[in-house]
């Protein structure tokens, strides 16, 4: 295995060491961040990539809702760092017993941060909005069910769906579901006004976002009363950033061959948990040789996973087989359906007609994992004659020609999105699946809210898409923080785009 392994870096022309931890200059820290730490209310968080707008409302990019998401905006529902449904802008909520109609009870002290008070004429108006015609809200499918929002007093909101719908709550926890103020709405995304514990201070076009606390909040304050997310994609600056102590912690930490460096040095910890991240190697089913079944199950026998999980996170993932995260209920096992086999890849090539393979384009966009796993990826796909020449693009442009405009061969993307296996029963997803079969899997599942009945929905439809091999399911993308130890309160795991920092302090 590491023999093949090796062969394939060269193959790519990279190694797997992709960053010299040795080699990295360590920096000297001065001002605050020196003290590392102590008597401190400021914090200083790395990310891999800048959002491109900070309305988490209007766009898909993971990145808004990780810098918004409870900290700038809420939710009526938040969810926690377990994954669990606990009280937002709505101190309690009542269901009803047909599942049709839902009330919530508004915190009667909330206000956005403009002033102006967040009653449920504000819920109103944030839910017709995401799903109004006009609505530019990247999940716009979660507000689908709402017949309507009605608002018989200023802290009650009554929402009427025209089906059950099993995940409606959950998707009320997501950022896409920021309430939002009819007075600042359209202003969202380069001045954000929210209801958060922090406030908008500023925003240092490709350096960093600046929150401050929100004096006048009506919840518990946070101890932090500034915040910098700071914008590093290079995973060797990531590591450099974090020595030199420019950067506090760093989420998503991008540089997994250093971990053993972090590990060992007291003034840092290091914690890898779960993410709802299914990487994939994603293929446009509607374009020539892709709409071949037999095309596809050809690259997902040519990829070796094992491989790909070693060379690119340092093991730090586990393989997947489906659309669907191993600690969910209702996860099924199906990575050995297209165990790693060359001749097998070469075999399904010359049935479906391309005995000699064919060439084709994989676009990679900034994250490490990404252009690492593309490279990899295309030596593997070389070694059964399909010639992919690699296309790396920056954020902008692949949200911009891929994911909106679905002009692109293959990808490697993480799918960050809680419970997203939805998305394959959109017509206009960027995948270009069409499946009528898997469509009334999802209209089942929206109209059903017994528990065993909607895990054995969740088993029918990963099985569809492992046997159709709609994408190539690589693995689950790890939450991998390092941090100054003398912080407390990040999260481990990542049940939501998110990096709340509400309870974030120093010891």
């Amino acid at each position: 295995m590491q023999t093949r392994a090796r062969r394939w870096a060269v193959a790519a022309g990279m190694a797997l060491m992709a960053v010299p931890v040795m080699a990295v200059p360590l920096m000297v820290a001065t001002g605050p961040t020196a003290a590392w730490g102590q008597g401190r209310s400021d914090l200083v968080i790395g990310m891999p990539l800048e959002p491109p707008h900070l309305d988490p409302t209007a766009g898909a990019a993971a990145a808004i809702k990780e810098v918004t998401y409870a900290n700038l905006f809420e939710t009526l529902v938040r969810i926690d760092a377990t994954g669990a449904m606990v009280p937002g802008l709505a101190q309690s909520w009542t269901v009803s017993a047909d599942g049709l109609s839902y009330r919530f009870a508004l915190r009667p002290g909330a206000r956005f941060h403009d002033g102006t008070p967040c009653d449920s004429a504000a819920v109103k108006f944030a839910l017709d909005r995401a799903r109004g015609a006009e609505s530019v809200n990247a999940q716009k499918g979660y507000f689908a069910a709402i017949a309507a929002v009605d608002t018989p007093d200023p802290h009650s909101v009554v929402v009427t769906l025209s089906r059950p719908d099993g995940l409606f709550l959950f998707h009320l926890g997501a950022g896409d579901a920021a309430i939002v103020s009819p007075a600042s709405a359209a202003g969202n995304k380069q001045k954000p006004v929210g209801t958060g514990p922090f406030k908008f201070d500023r925003w240092v076009a490709g350096d960093r976002v600046v929150l401050t606390r929100n004096p006048d909040y009506d919840g518990a304050k946070p101890a932090l009363e500034r915040v910098s997310f700071r914008f590093i994609s290079d995973a060797a600056a990531q590591i450099a950033a974090l020595k030199a102590g420019d950067v506090d912690a760093f989420l998503q930490f991008n540089a997994f061959e250093a971990l053993p460096e972090f590990r060992n040095d007291p003034k840092f910890t290091v914690s890898v948990g779960t993410t709802e991240g299914e990487t994939l190697l994603s293929i446009n089913n509607a374009r020539k040789p892709f709409d071949d079944v037999r095309v596809r199950r050809a690259l997902a026998h040519a990829i070796d996973r094992k491989t790909l999980i070693d060379g690119v996170l340092y093991g730090n993932g586990v393989a997947i087989g489906s659309h669907f995260p191993p600690h969910r209920d209702g996860y099924v096992d199906l990575t050995g359906l297209y165990p790693y086999d060359p001749a097998k890849a070469k075999a399904l090539l010359a049935e479906a007609g391309y005995p000699n393979g064919f060439d084709t384009t994989l676009r990679l966009p900034p994250p490490p994992y990404a252009r690492r796993s593309g490279e990899l990826i295309a030596a593997m796909l070389a070694e059964v004659g399909v010639r992919a020449a690699i296309e790396p693009v920056e954020w902008a442009a692949w949200l911009e020609k891929t994911f909106k405009g679905k002009d692109y061969d293959l990808t490697v993307i993480a799918h960050t999105e809680p419970l997203d296996i939805d998305v394959y029963a959109r017509d206009s997803y960027y995948f270009n699946y069409r499946n009528p079969a898997f469509v009334r899997l999802e209209e089942e599942l929206n109209r059903t809210q017994d528990a065993g009945r909607r895990k054995a929905l969740y088993g029918q439809q990963q099985r569809m898409l492992a046997e159709d091999a709609v994408n190539g399911f690589l693995f689950m993308l790890p939450s991998v923080t390092v941090q100054n130890a003398k912080l407390s309160g990040l999260w481990v795991n990542r049940p939501v785009q998110a990096n709340d920092l509400t309870g974030v302090a120093w010891k």
